[in-house]
Order: structure tokens, then sequence, then C-alpha cells
């Protein structure tokens, strides 16, 4: 019996420091598990800011593109009263071009001004039009920018932005024929509609 007794005090002292070296190893373990999960938390957190950022700059788009709908929907509901079309030989726009003549921008100065004298609360629908020639997106895209560049031209003579609207017809809506030289220069047009 006296020789168990000495036994049982070893085993029970070396099991009491394997139990104490566990621990130790257990906190070190939970602590390398913590730091990973710390770093995926940041890495998370960096994530939904990013997208947080993206979602404003599309909640901005959203505005910008709602507040160019209404002002499209006012010109829905208004009367047409006149129209100006930038297509004689004067103030045609070139092949693949969506700048401004300097008898364009004249022609738009006077329009702008008629505008202001007049003082009525008018909306504008500025369409661009192009030639038959090249793909459908690259036209739609070409009478975006001509209308748009009217859009800006009578913006900095005084017109309101909110009081104007752009589209493109692209070729969808020519003027003449697009088999002559001729017809597609008058394509080549943009046109403002004054609605009231």
């Amino acid at each position: 019996m006296k020789n168990i007794r000495p036994t049982f005090i070893a085993a029970a002292a070396v099991t009491a420091c394997a139990i104490s070296l566990g621990g130790c190893a257990t906190k070190t373990y939970v602590n390398e598990r913590v730091a990973t999960v710390d770093a995926k938390v940041q890495a998370t957190q960096s994530q939904v800011n990013q997208h947080q950022v993206h979602l404003d700059q599309l909640d901005k788009t959203t505005r910008e593109a709602l507040d160019r709908a209404t002002a499209a929907g006012k010109l829905a509901e208004g009367k047409f009263l006149y129209e100006m079309v930038l297509s004689d030989d004067s103030v045609k726009f070139p092949v693949d071009s969506a700048k401004l003549s300097p008898e364009a921008e004249q022609r738009l100065t006077a329009f702008a001004d008629k505008l202001k004298t007049d003082n009525r609360n008018v909306y504008l629908e500025i369409q661009g039009h192009t030639d038959s020639r090249g793909p459908d997106a690259l036209n739609l895209h070409l009478g975006e920018e001509r209308a748009e560049a009217g859009r800006l031209f009578m913006n900095q003579h005084g017109v309101p932005l909110n009081r104007m609207a752009t589209i493109s017809y692209g070729k969808e809506d020519p003027a003449a024929s697009n088999k002559t030289r001729a017809g597609r220069a008058q394509n080549r047009r943009v046109v403002l509609i004054v609605m009231s």
C-alpha cells in the first residue's frame, strides 16, 4: 500500500500539470482564433463601408434620374407652342460630331434671349438626331451628345436646367432621305420644342 500512495501522488501531479498545460494551450488557441475573427470582421466592415459608398452614389444617380423623369413628365403634359430646328446649311452637325458651330451658337443665343424676353414658364424638349450611317447604339449616343450640347449652351445663356429635357432619336426619325448626302446632312440636327 505504501508503494501505491507515492504512485498515486505522482499520477495526480502529472494529471494536474497536464490540465494546467492544457489550459495554456487552450488560451493561446483561443487568442489566435479571436485574432483571426477580428481580422475577418475588419475586412467585412471595410467591404460594408465600400458598399455604402457605392449605394450612396447609386442613390444620387437615382435622384438625378428621377428629377429628369419628372421634367420629362412635365414636358409630356405641356402644350406644344413652337419649335426651332438646327439643321439648315449653316448649322448642321458634321459627321460623328456633337460640337455646335458658331452659327448654331448664334441661333441658340437668339433663341435663349427670346425665351427670356417672353418671360413665360416654358419647358424645352431638346431632341438629338443623326443620319443612318453607323451602329444604332453609336447613333443613339451621338444624338444624346448633340441634344446635351444644346441643353448646356442654353443653360449657359440663362435657361434653367430644370426646364429642359433631352432625348435622342438617333437615326429613327429622319427629316430627309438617308440615301443622299444632302439628306443625311439634314438628318444630323437638333430640334428644340417649346411647350407651355
